[in-house]
């Protein structure tokens, strides 16, 4: 018995228009899949944006243009005032400004510089590789406020580790939080041993995709391996310490945690008594919950905002001129 295979096909051998109906649709199906399912796919990053970056922008940009304020049941539109007593008349802005660039210098520059040259080292073989590479990430997973606390006791004016080293040696004591330089210090080395270890690893990462080839050229032609540390491995980690200034610049002009926690609740957002080490963000808080002054606040937030977007651009134009001349 034989099959005939084609007993259900049209005698003119075309499709029946059910399938070729069919067909044109699956086609603008997938037309429309490829034209549409990218902005499906990255639209939630927008919304999300919109909701917690775009909105909370706008609406500082609003109230620090009006006198809001929880004691005051109107809103009144002031303009520029905000900004004109911020700028002309408010000392103790500018003295904020003054105490975050210090610790900002005192904190970035050296653990940058320490994180670059601990990588170096620890890109070489070494006994324990691992271990060494593991306990420079562990200040990264300790609480702030733990830090906080056990840098507190190591520069406690009476019994702190620091000041028992120093009367070894014949120095009087000093006043870790009443001095303005010596605060600056103390917070200083707590950023720095919390955040030196993360800046390493990434440094790490990044010189492990160097190619090997141009060592070995250079170690060919008589170079020392601090002559290839400066020929090679800086040149070609360039991106890499751009990324890690910019974003260390962001995190020393946002400075918060460190010097409000170094008071161990004697100075709380003040940052001591004469505001010694008081940040922008400190001085912020301060603004919004003391003196109840929202609108003012709006432009506080807003100038830190500007003066963290042109340090972020001093530093990628400076680090990009340092990195095309040598």
């Amino acid at each position: 018995m034989s099959l005939d295979l084609h007993a259900d096909a049209p005698p003119d051998g075309r499709r029946p228009r059910s399938t070729r109906a069919e067909s044109r649709r699956r086609l603008s199906l997938t037309r429309a899949d490829l034209k549409y399912s990218p902005y499906l796919y990255v639209l939630p990053f927008f919304v999300l944006f919109a909701i917690f970056g775009a909105y909370p922008i706008a609406y500082t940009v609003w109230i620090a243009l009006t006198d809001r304020s929880p004691l005051n049941p109107t809103i009144s539109f002031v303009g520029l005032d905000n900004f004109v007593e911020l700028l002309t008349n408010d000392p103790q802005f500018w003295n904020a400004v003054v105490n975050t660039f210090g610790m900002f210098a005192m904190s970035t520059v050296p653990q940058l510089l320490i994180a670059l040259m601990l990588a170096n080292a620890l890109n070489r073989r070494l006994p324990a590789q691992t271990f060494f590479r593991m306990a420079i990430a562990m200040p990264i997973i300790t609480s702030t406020a733990v830090v906080a606390l056990i840098f507190s006791m190591i520069y406690a004016r009476e019994f702190g580790l620091v000041n028992w080293a120093l009367d070894l040696v014949g120095i009087d004591p000093i006043d870790w939080r009443a001095n303005r330089f010596a605060s600056w210090f103390a917070i200083s080395t707590m950023v720095d041993w919390r955040w030196i270890g993360y800046n390493a690893l990434i440094y790490l990462a990044a010189m492990q995709s160097i190619s090997k080839d141009m060592y070995e050229a250079a170690s060919l032609d008589g170079a020392s391996r601090r002559r290839q540390f400066w020929s090679i491995t800086v040149p070609q980690l360039r991106p890499t310490i751009i990324f890690t200034l910019i974003i260390s610049t962001i995190g020393g002009l946002q400075l918060f945690t460190e010097p409000l926690l170094f008071t161990s609740g004697a100075g709380g957002i003040s940052g001591g008594s004469e505001g010694q080490f008081q940040t922008i963000t400190m001085y912020l808080l301060d603004v919004m919950n003391t003196r109840f002054r929202w609108g003012y606040a709006g432009a506080v937030a807003l100038v830190l905002f500007l003066l963290i977007a042109f340090m972020s651009v001093v530093n990628y134009l400076l680090a990009r001129r340092i990195s095309s001349d040598k």
